[in-house]
């Protein structure tokens, strides 16, 4: 079976490359975004040489613009900041339709960052729903997964939370969290992003207060039925 090609979009941070290494080491083609095609090029051949520092094949990932990355890809993640989300989405919603979105945005307001500061909307899920439309299937996931453990190697002992009113679209997702060396859990629908979201903030006063990467795992049910 073929693997959708997969586009981050504002990928060239930690998070971002941290995604696209896993699911490149997974056999996924992965085109990192940027707002400009020079800065997501650099990042592309920065992770190339650290994969192949690390023995592993790297030519599936690339780098251009986000416009570009989303209409060449199938799913498309978005983990840009906050205040960077509504502009992406407006840019690029055309080459959205018809295809999943995994919205990965926390809507930290800073400084107080280990505050819990939801949106009018609700989460930042329901804005990049609203924003794109019904022609796109909006799977909000990642929220609780620290950047730092991303960028590791192994498999990790962190748990995703997905929800997005889709469930077709959520099983998807959770397929690419397995791919990345995680569990994934349906959550329900979009709406309860706001809780997964809400939940970062309170991860960043417990990493400040014990000088971890926390991260959450859902207990009470066996690992194959995750």
């Amino acid at each position: 079976m073929t693997k959708p090609v997969l586009a981050i979009l504002g990928g060239t941070g930690d998070l971002g490359t941290g995604l696209a290494r896993r699911w490149a080491q997974a056999g996924y083609t992965v085109i990192i975004g940027s707002r400009t095609a020079d800065k997501a090029e650099a990042a592309a051949a920065d992770l190339q040489k650290l994969m192949a520092e690390r023995g592993v094949d790297a030519v599936s990932v690339r780098g251009t613009d986000n416009v570009a990355a989303a209409e060449a890809a199938d799913i498309v993640a978005i983990t840009v900041p906050f205040n960077h989300q509504a502009p992406t989405l407006e840019q690029v919603k055309a080459a959205l339709q018809g295809k999943i979105l995994i919205d990965v945005t926390v809507p930290l307001v800073p400084p107080k960052v280990a505050r819990v500061q939801l949106p009018e909307a609700g989460s930042a899920g329901q804005i990049a729903q609203n924003i794109v439309g019904e022609g796109v299937r909006v799977v909000s996931a990642f929220q609780n997964v620290a950047a730092h453990h991303l960028q590791e190697g192994h498999a990790l002992d962190c748990d995703v939370l997905v929800c997005g009113d889709d469930k077709a679209a959520r099983a998807a997702v959770i397929e690419l969290i397995e791919a990345a060396g995680m569990r994934g859990f349906h959550a329900g629908s979009i709406a309860n992003a706001a809780a997964a979201e809400a939940l970062t903030s309170v991860l960043i006063f417990i990493n400040k207060q014990y000088g971890c990467h926390a991260g959450i795992q859902i207990t009470g049910l066996e690992k194959s039925e995750a």
